[in-house]
């Protein structure tokens, strides 16, 4: 089972889980980890630490989905997840987005980290598309 934790700056990641939420009901194996001004990087640090105790708890990996590569979100969760003393295995992905959530469901029950991070990656990619104008129109027949 691959758990999930949810960084981002500000309120994004709360966000996300909630309309999340609102598609697909609850989702215990996700946990949202926000960066505000009021806490700063020290206390994103707790947070994220805090929210990856409950991760692991009985999971064969945990995986983190960031709102951005680079940011202090990101670094965070790469310390964890470079550490040799880390367990179970971590990894981290940049760009989260609804539909990228939405599809963990379908990477959840895997046991390898890292292979659910690549089908996720995967599985959102054809997600990310460009809006163009219909070149015909659809009869109302169906």
């Amino acid at each position: 089972m691959i758990n999930v934790i949810v960084a981002s700056h500000g309120p994004l990641a709360n966000a996300l889980l909630d309309s999340a939420t609102l598609v697909y009901g609850e989702l215990p194996y996700i946990f949202p980890v926000s960066l505000n001004e009021t806490a700063g990087i020290d206390g994103f640090r707790d947070d994220f630490a805090t929210a990856l105790v409950k991760a692991q708890y009985n999971a064969d990996g945990v995986l983190v989905l960031c709102d951005m590569q680079s940011g202090t979100p990101w670094n965070i969760a790469c310390q964890h997840a470079f550490s040799p003393t880390t367990t179970p295995p971590m990894s981290v992905l940049a760009g989260v987005n609804l539909p990228m959530l939405l599809q963990t469901d379908d990477i959840h029950l895997l046991t390898d980290v890292h292979a659910a991070a690549a089908q996720l990656l995967a599985l959102t990619q054809p997600t990310l598309v460009i809006a163009v104008p219909v070149a015909f129109t659809q009869s109302d027949d169906f």
